[in-house]
């Protein structure tokens, strides 16, 4: 009789009967089992783009070269005058009148509206007598050179609006959430633009940082090792969807090429200032009306009821919007417009960003004590030099008394002229002790310290009561607001 077929599974690798067998067996089951698992989550983490061709060819139409001339003086032809009828006269009349030469630069852009609206850098436009813009060559699109006119600027965050104008409507690209999926340090970016002159081109890289400062109050650059060279500033920084998430600005090079740091100023911060160039010509900025300072963490311990290091620590408050509203030198500002603040530059970007007039609440820590104001928002570009002109001051050097690592004098009729202060405006430091807490903190002489413990000081008897006072309590270290050619800052000093 015959048996039926029973077909088995496939075993791999059947257990062995022996225990030393078994034991060589499970090691290698779990070696097999690990690379499994090592072939497989790479490959699901991954998930990058297989091309970025179809990115590439949706965005181009709107990306554009930006050409700028500069007409310079030129007084180095000859001077004298050729005798009519002479043989050379047709010769010097064209190289008189050619007494100007024309200097040309080149950028990127990409257009924003249909109409013709277009975004690049300042620096790529700045002291321009003529902008030419180029478009991505296709189908549609405009085949000449179009002349730019120039709608606003904007140096501090070096962003420009130019318009262009055509009979059909142009393809434009949209801004993106800098701050949003798609912005991740980590995430898939393409960089489009014109770079060192050699026409459209393409890079791409990831966003290698976030919220990166150079040197500008209104700094929030992304970072990214997407090729960005000479003459691709001003050109945009695509996500996946082909949003704008920044306009590529600046690279950090020892040599002037890319060496994978560039930086693009978010559209977070893009979007207002075109906004507000395409609506005035002109950046309208908020403005509180103080002096600022961080709060550092060995200040902690000398000020009243703040537990941590965050917030602005208000130095000078002149006539203006936060002294007509109560705020005082020495508060804290915890909470503005109800965001809370960690630092000043967060601050100042906030103050910023909000429109010229708007009723603001703020809250503030002083003496210990919360307190809320509401503050009517200034502006900023009219209103600021005015509020905190350029003052000079001089060194003094009376030798009086030593504190803190300190010497120290009252305010003499002589000092006060020289310095251009009241008789009674606090002590000036005479000299400081090297290696010292006072000379660490940056405290040089001529500096004149007008606040002990967040008090008013008109002579030493004042700073020796602050600082027995501050000892008293407990207190590891005393409050200093000190001011500097009229620039105020506090400085925490420790007095044990």
């Amino acid at each position: 009789m015959n048996k039926p077929l029973v077909r088995q599974p496939q075993v791999v690798a059947a257990a062995p009967t022996q225990p030393q067998d078994r034991q060589t067996w499970i090691a290698a089951l779990m070696v097999g089992m690990a690379l499994a698992v090592a072939t497989v989550v790479p490959a699901k983490a991954q998930e990058r783009p297989t091309t970025f061709a179809d990115l590439a060819e949706l965005v181009s139409p709107s990306v554009v070269n930006i050409t700028t001339s500069t007409v310079i003086a030129n007084n180095t032809g000859p001077q004298g005058v050729v005798p009519e009828g002479s043989p050379f006269e047709d010769f010097f009349e064209d190289f008189g009148n050619n007494e100007q030469r024309r200097s040309s630069a080149l950028g990127s852009g990409f257009v924003i509206s249909a109409d013709g609206f277009i975004v690049t850098n300042n620096h790529v436009i700045e002291g321009a007598d003529e902008i030419e813009i180029e478009f991505f060559p296709g189908e549609g699109q405009p085949s000449e050179l179009l002349p730019a006119e120039l709608i606003g600027t904007d140096p501090n965050t070096d962003i420009a609006l130019l318009k262009v104008e055509y009979d059909e409507p142009l393809q434009f690209v949209e801004f993106g959430d800098s701050d949003g999926v798609g912005a991740r340090v980590g995430d898939w970016v393409m960089a489009m633009g014109n770079p060192l002159g050699q026409g459209f081109s393409v890079s791409a890289g990831i966003v290698s940082a976030r919220n990166r400062s150079l040197q500008g109050t209104y700094d929030d650059y992304i970072q990214t090792d997407a090729a960005i060279n000479r003459g691709n500033s001003g050109g945009p920084l695509f996500n996946m969807d082909g949003d704008v998430i920044g306009v590529n600005t600046a690279i950090l090079s020892p040599n002037g090429g890319s060496i994978g740091i560039g930086f693009a100023m978010s559209s977070a911060v893009v979007t207002n200032v075109v906004a507000q160039l395409e609506e005035f010509g002109e950046t309208r900025r908020g403005w509180l009306g103080v002096r600022i300072q961080d709060v550092t963490v060995d200040m902690v311990d000398a000020i009243e009821g703040l537990a941590a290091a965050r917030g602005a620590m208000v130095t000078d408050v002149p006539a203006g919007p936060a002294a007509d509203a109560g705020l005082e030198s020495g508060d804290i500002i915890l909470t503005f417009d109800g965001i809370e603040i960690e630092d000043t530059r967060e601050l100042v970007q906030i103050v910023g960003n909000s429109p010229v007039g708007k009723e603001v609440a703020v809250a503030a820590l002083r003496n210990g004590d919360m307190i809320d104001l509401t503050v009517v928002l200034g502006r900023r570009e009219t209103a600021e030099a005015a509020a905190f002109p350029a003052q000079d001051g001089e060194e003094a050097a009376p030798e009086t008394t030593n504190m803190l690592g300190l010497t120290l004098s009252e305010v003499t009729p002589e000092l006060a002229e020289a310095m251009g202060i009241a008789a009674d405006a606090g002590l000036v430091i005479v000299d400081v002790e090297a290696d010292s807490e006072a000379e660490e903190k940056g405290l040089v002489s001529g500096d004149l310290i007008t606040e002990a413990g967040q008090q008013k000081i008109a002579n030493i008897a004042d700073f020796e009561a602050r600082v027995e006072e501050a000892q008293e309590a407990g207190r590891k270290s005393l409050l200093l607001l000190v001011r500097r050619d009229g620039a105020p800052r506090f400085v925490a000093l420790g007095l044990e």
